[in-house]
């Protein structure tokens, strides 16, 4: 074959994939830095503002600085905006990292841990916590937030529910051998469902369990400290490795199922692992700082459009995107009618509504 090719157009193609390979290492680099920026922006914004400077003045002097000048600005940065801003960065990059595998697997554009109602089981759970085994009374802190009484069993129901509705999905495609596209509509029947039972739920609830319901269901990164932020860590570290070894297998199931088992991908593995994966770090998210809708949509469609649909690209650089994303998103909500701040659920969905339009316009042209 090569013998056919004059000698002058053989490294074309060499040539040609090291340049698309530099562009989106670039890309991989700008991103970080953008990260970064954004990063100190988030950790200086705010009711009480710091500048760049005071904020890495604060970081290297660490909790409790001898300065007592630098004393406040420490609290306020490592007492509560870092851990908020370390858990978007890892709820960001872990849905993310599971509306790609998704999108990925099920070959469908619209696919994501909200629009296959695993964000509405864990919203299920959590109101069953609230309402039925009383854990939601309602405490101020300050003036700003709103905390649950009973957090951790809000959690633990929540994260039941996110990973029971997962399962069901996976049971349903799996036992049935449903085509990917039947999946995303078994999810979406099953997220009206839970919707529907959550609402029911709450009809028999309180008027302090009722507005409990509703401020899990807002989303919010004011929650997350420093024991959040170590479990959705874990969980990340331990889950994101499973989708991201098999980005080879994940570009050969692109282009259809048998091709993909002629190339010798079991298919019925790989989709049950790959889904698996992404439902877990999707509900654990969703069980710690409620639902955030719409990241795991946004975050692998911009990145698909900048740099195609190669899995091994697309899933970390949509992690960094959702990460981003969402980061950028909180620092809108503290500072867009400061010193009152906005559940991030609510900016994600406000960015996120109208990107879905634009997918359904487009795939009706």
């Amino acid at each position: 074959m090569t013998a056919d090719i004059p000698p002058e157009g053989r490294g074309a193609p060499i040539q040609c994939y090291l340049r698309l390979l530099r562009q989106r290492l670039l890309l991989g680099l700008m991103m970080v830095i953008a990260l970064a920026v954004l990063l100190l922006i988030a950790l200086g914004s705010g009711s009480y503002q710091l500048g760049p400077g005071a904020v890495a003045a604060a970081l290297f002097a660490g909790p409790s600085p001898a300065d007592r000048e630098q004393l406040v600005a420490a609290q306020v940065i490592w007492g509560l905006r870092l851990p908020r801003v370390i858990a978007a960065l890892l709820a960001g990059a872990s849905l993310g990292l599971a509306g790609a595998v998704l999108q990925g697997l099920l070959r469908n554009p619209l696919a994501s841990p909200f629009t296959l109602g695993i964000s509405q089981g864990a919203a299920l759970g959590a109101t069953c916590a609230i309402v039925l085994f009383d854990a939601g009374a309602l405490h101020a802190v300050g003036t700003e937030a709103m905390t649950l009484q009973a957090p951790m069993s809000v959690v633990g129901l929540a994260l039941t529910g996110g990973l029971g509705a997962a399962s069901l999905i996976l049971l349903i495609g799996t036992l049935r051998g449903l085509t990917p596209e039947a999946v995303v509509l078994a999810g979406i029947a099953l997220g009206a469902f839970a919707s529907a039972a959550t609402m029911i739920v709450q009809y028999f609830a309180s008027d302090s369990q009722a507005a409990a319901t509703l401020f899990w269901t807002f989303g919010d990164l004011g929650r997350a400290g420093w024991s959040e932020v170590a479990w959705l860590a874990a969980a990340l570290v331990a889950i994101a490795p499973w989708p991201l070894r098999a980005a080879w297998r994940y570009n050969a199931l692109a282009w259809g199922d048998d091709l993909a088992s002629g190339l010798g991908v079991s298919v019925a593995r790989q989709r049950l692992i790959g889904t698996a994966a992404a439902a877990a770090l999707a509900a654990i998210t969703t069980a710690f700082l409620g639902v955030i809708g719409f990241i795991g949509l946004i975050a692998p469609h911009a990145i698909r459009l900048l740099i195609g649909g190669d899995q091994r690209f697309l899933l970390p650089f949509s992690a960094l995107a959702g990460a981003l994303i969402l980061l950028g998103a909180d620092t809108l909500a503290r500072v867009l009618i400061a010193p009152v701040m906005l559940p991030v659920g609510a900016v994600t969905a406000l960015l996120g509504a109208p990107l879905l339009l634009v997918l359904l316009l487009r795939q009706r042209r």
